[in-house]
């Protein structure tokens, strides 16, 4: 198995993006596109070796304001602001939206243009996922399948979040290593899949490894407001002609599996997989669930080049 190692790309835009690959760049490109304050390590290692053994060429980076990319540091973006978008309320005078999901797509367009990929099976969770159908809409000619997992289109009336998730999300992480964590681990009980759980040793691994890649509470804030200010993109998915599937969690808290239903049904001929006992995360046990169907989705690309979809 090739493995990169991390690497960086300097963009056009001044970002510099920090990323990793498996397997052979001539294979066909999966590029993985994580969500709200998560660095590329939470797309686990030993998924994206799976899924280069399957025969791609897999793509892992670090958003915008995550982990060892770029921060836009002088923003600053308030939990007050943050609360003000949510309930829709006027912001202090100049808060906006220091980028958006849009900025965020050009930044992996951006990627994909340094590792010399025209087009690419877009895969993103969560915000992730997100972005993934902003690329899909704003670049189809570099998308050749999606695969939304655990997302929603924009519009405010699905996918919203259960009110139990709020506080934690809203809750200082204090300014140390340890008080990350055990943030991270409450949070971890709140979204986590009742049906598949992880073990508490891997996932407080996982928060020492997020924060020492740099993790930044004000990058987070900054995440959440673009996707605060994201549009419905509801009409715009219904004009997309490629293979798509949506995954999401029967019991999903924090994106409401309206939000994927509604995904799916903007979608033609969208594939939608359901899975119960899944949540707001990505348990090992269902590392096969999710290869198989981007491996799927990935092949009806293939079929559609061939003419033959």
């Amino acid at each position: 198995m090739t493995r990169s190692g991390e690497l960086f790309a300097s963009l056009p835009s001044g970002i510099d993006i920090c990323y990793e690959t498996f397997g052979s760049p001539d294979d066909p490109a999966v590029l993985l596109i994580m969500g709200l304050g998560g660095p590329m390590g939470w797309w686990a290692t030993p998924f994206c070796e799976q899924l280069a053994e399957r025969g791609f060429f897999v793509i892992r980076y670090d958003n915008r304001d995550t982990g060892r990319s770029t921060k836009l540091a002088q923003y600053r973006v308030s939990r007050a602001d943050i609360v003000r978008a949510f309930l829709h309320l006027p912001g202090r005078a100049g808060v906006t939206p220091p980028y958006t999901l849009s900025d965020m797509a050009e930044d992996a367009i951006g990627l994909l243009d340094h590792l010399g990929v025209d087009r690419a099976n877009i895969v993103g969770v969560s915000m992730g996922g997100m972005i993934a159908q902003t690329i899909a809409i704003e670049h189809p000619d570099r998308a050749l399948s999606l695969t939304s997992i655990m997302s929603t289109t924009g519009k405010r009336t699905v996918g919203f979040q259960h009110p139990k998730v709020l506080p934690v999300l809203l809750s200082s992480p204090g300014s140390t290593r340890d008080s990350y964590t055990e943030r991270s681990l409450r949070g971890s009980k709140v979204i986590g899949s009742p049906a598949f759980p992880s073990e508490e040793q891997a996932e407080r691994d996982r928060a020492y490894e997020t924060y020492d890649r740099g993790w930044s509470a004000s990058g987070v804030r900054r995440q959440m407001l673009a996707v605060l200010a994201q549009p419905d993109r509801t009409a715009a998915l219904g004009r997309l002609d490629l293979p798509v599937a949506v995954i999401h969690g029967l019991s999903d808290p924090l994106v409401h599996r309206s939000g994927g239903k509604a995904t799916a049904d903007a979608i033609p001929d969208a594939e939608h997989i359901e899975i119960a006992g899944m949540a707001h995360d990505l348990p090992a046990q269902l590392y096969s669930t999710y290869i198989e169907t981007i491996a799927r989705t990935a092949a009806r690309a293939a079929r559609s080049d061939d003419g033959s979809r």
